[in-house]
């Protein structure tokens, strides 16, 4: 719904849990998992161009994630989790836009993107962006999770998914949770894996362990 004419411009929206959440310079302070969960689990992958009564959302395509890195990386970090489990977490407020439409708008949705991240990666203890290493691994991880996606659920073909993901190596969709379910399931799905995560990040924050 467009602002009233003559209504003060507004650059922040309200949160279920009653944050007020300032887009153009978002404080870690207004971030609540809560309300991360409840978006991210009404936000739909490919459009909603999906198989299935549900539409595939971010929040379950995060936890299929998070298993992947884990099954990719032996002796995955705890570090490494989070950060794949709230690797899409921006779009629980900017919604997830196809990669083709992202090239449209270009810097100014990555520079939205890249505060949200930051103060959502400050909320929880991570660095405000992620290094160089630990991007590359959940890069990989989600790009395997996108081959299956689109071919078990948006249409592509094999080829056209090679063409645009890569083949997945030494990762199979067996034993992964790629069959969309609803929003209210996915939501405490995502919040319980967050807290078993959240609690073995904290465990971990030890003077001189080694971080992925």
């Amino acid at each position: 719904m467009p602002d009233r004419e003559g209504a003060p411009s507004r650059a922040w929206q309200r949160m279920l849990s009653g944050r007020r959440l300032d887009l153009l310079d978002p404080s870690p302070l207004d971030i609540e998992i809560s309300d991360i969960a409840h978006g991210l689990a009404r936000v739909a992958r490919w459009n909603g161009q999906t198989n299935g009564d549900h539409a595939f959302s971010v929040a379950q395509h995060s936890l299929v994630v998070d298993d992947i890195v884990t099954r990719m990386n032996e002796g995955c970090s705890p570090d490494l989790r989070l950060a794949a489990l709230l690797h899409d977490a921006p779009e629980y407020v900017i919604g997830d836009m196809i990669s083709p439409f992202k090239k449209v708008l270009g810097g100014n949705y990555k520079a939205v993107e890249a505060r949200l991240e930051a103060a959502v990666h400050i909320r929880f203890g991570l660095p405000p962006h992620p290094t160089k290493a630990v991007k590359a691994k959940i890069k990989r991880a989600d790009q395997v999770s996108a081959f299956f996606e689109a071919t078990l659920l948006a249409g592509f073909s094999e080829k056209e998914a090679v063409t645009y993901f890569g083949r997945p190596r030494g990762v199979s969709p067996d034993g992964l949770d790629m069959t969309p379910r609803p929003a209210g399931e996915v939501q405490d799905a995502y919040l319980a894996r967050f807290a078993e995560v959240a609690a073995a990040f904290q465990a971990a924050q030890t003077p001189g362990r080694k971080r992925a």
